[in-house]
């Protein structure tokens, strides 16, 4: 099985209540294996089993309440 990883930005996050509401709602998608948050920059990296939908992140990210860029 191979595991696919991207990066998007998200922007609103301030601190880390943000990261964890949403690391909570991206862990939430299929396949998800680890959502890692860099709070200074907004940089969400997603891993995953297998390549997942780039709208089922943005729906995610809309979910906790943040945009992406």
């Amino acid at each position: 099985m191979s595991t696919a990883s991207y990066t998007v930005t998200v922007t609103g996050m301030t601190c880390q209540h943000c990261v964890a509401s949403v690391t909570e709602e991206i862990s939430e998608i299929a396949g998800v294996t680890d959502v890692a948050v860099d709070l200074p920059t907004g940089a969400v990296t997603v891993t995953s089993d297998d390549e997942i939908s780039p709208d089922a992140v943005r729906d995610a990210v809309h979910e906790a309440g943040y945009q992406l860029v």
